[in-house]
């Protein structure tokens, strides 16, 4: 089964977190919540409290298929911030495992710390200006080799449901749940 880890640092972007792990866990992927914080309890961007499952520097050692950065403002200059951050995503990317941020962590988290690595991505905003070590493109979602970053919370969808297909290698039954859910992927 896979395994996916979604960080969690204060100020994250709630709803593109739980959509996320929501399709996710509905396809039976296995995803662990980490608190990039002291505790598992982490209070979101819009003053959510959310218990994660684990901490990050509990986990620092366990490799995942992939690692989900939510954005939110505070939360993705959070996650920037963090060296153990920067070493966990640094040590999936040179894995290969998928690297999947959204919103604003494609540019704060991998921009501003030199991970995009010359691969096209989208983020939110305009924060792409700032970004000199990637290819910015303006799409929901973008995926180039091991990097899949979604735009932000309109497009969060689509973008947990090209991961779920990345992950499950089944189109098939990816589409069949969106049909479900009655969402048009």
């Amino acid at each position: 089964m896979k395994k996916v880890a979604v960080l969690l640092a204060p100020g994250f972007e709630e709803a593109e977190a739980v959509v996320t792990i929501d399709i996710l866990r509905r396809l039976n992927i296995d995803v662990e919540t980490l608190a990039c914080a002291e505790s598992r309890a982490v209070v979101s961007y819009h003053d959510i409290p959310m218990v994660a499952d684990n901490t990050l520097a509990g986990r620092l050692d366990t490799l995942y298929d992939a690692i989900v950065l939510p954005g939110g403002p505070q939360g993705s200059a959070n996650l920037a911030a963090s060296a153990q951050v920067i070493d966990f995503v640094s040590r999936h990317d040179a894995a290969g495992k998928l690297i999947c941020p959204v919103c604003s962590a494609a540019a704060r988290v991998l921009g501003g710390n030199g991970l995009l690595k010359g691969r096209r991505y989208v983020c939110s905003g305009d924060l792409w200006e700032n970004v000199t070590d990637g290819e910015y493109v303006d799409a929901p979602v973008v995926e180039d080799g091991n990097l899949l970053s979604g735009k932000g919370l309109g497009h969060i969808f689509d973008f947990a449901l090209m991961l779920a297909a990345r992950l499950s290698g089944d189109d098939a039954s990816v589409r069949d749940h969106a049909d479900h859910i009655y969402y048009a992927w």
